[in-house]
């Protein structure tokens, strides 16, 4: 039996950061905007053995099992061109599953540990309208979360950008401030609706954006991803869901 954590108070602060083209600052649904319909996929992460298993493939290296838990560990870091071989772009460790969604709500436990980041994205692999189909994601910092519609993102990273860079302008995000214990274990809940992404860590409402990209329908693949070292996820759970004023 893994051991659980108490989870860590979570500090909000009533500002947030966003793009050129966004006039004014969302307010943050008090109540939830999805409601959760059958459950799609759950892991716990507690097996034996290396292999990642439940359909998990990793597609940026690396992720391990780690004591019941989903070590992710970036490998990707920038490395110029030297001795005939190409320079490569650093990119945080990401691990994908084909899980087809419209509406969903994404659940799962994580502890920043060592890492500056970790993300739950969708994306469809068919469309090619974004880069390597990426459609809209939610990144969680120990100071910050970003919510982001990535549909019409032409490259993941600009040439010559240092680290993880923020959204291009054209692209609509929101940033909310966070101020999050990276030792501790959190609970985040991404509820994507309609064009709508809301997301809660600990109980909490921290963040809400309204886009038209969101509402991309064959949301084909959910995606995770750690930049830096050792950031981990926990009791992951994926629902369908349609709006909480449903009948």
């Amino acid at each position: 039996m893994k051991p659980r954590f108490l989870l860590a108070p979570l500090l909000l602060v009533a500002t947030a950061s966003f793009a050129a083209d966004a006039p004014k600052l969302p307010s943050i649904p008090a109540e939830p905007i999805a409601q959760k319909k059958e459950l799609l996929f759950s892991d716990d992460f507690e097996r034996t053995g290396t292999e990642l298993g439940k359909g998990w493939a990793i597609v940026v290296p690396t992720f391990s099992l780690e004591n019941g838990t989903l070590k992710g560990t970036q490998m990707r870091y920038d490395t110029p061109a030297a001795d005939g071989k190409p320079a490569v772009k650093g990119h945080q460790a990401v691990i994908g599953n084909d899980i087809p969604t419209k509406d969903s709500v994404i659940e799962f436990r994580f502890k920043l540990g060592g890492a500056q980041s970790v993300t739950a994205e969708f994306d469809d692999r068919k469309f090619n309208g974004s880069h390597y189909g990426h459609l809209c994601m939610a990144r969680i910092a120990a100071d910050k979360i970003t919510l982001v519609d990535q549909k019409g993102l032409a490259v993941a990273r600009p040439e010559g950008a240092k680290g993880e860079p923020p959204p291009p302008a054209g692209l609509k995000h929101v940033i909310f401030p966070l101020s999050l214990d990276t030792e501790n274990w959190h609970t985040f809940m991404l509820e994507t609706v309609n064009d709508t992404m809301r997301a809660s860590i600990d109980g909490k409402p921290v963040a809400f954006l309204q886009s038209p990209g969101i509402a991309h329908p064959t949301k084909s693949k959910v995606e995770f991803g750690c930049m830096g070292k050792d950031g981990f996820f926990d009791d992951l759970k994926i629902w369908n869901a349609e709006p909480s004023g449903a009948k």
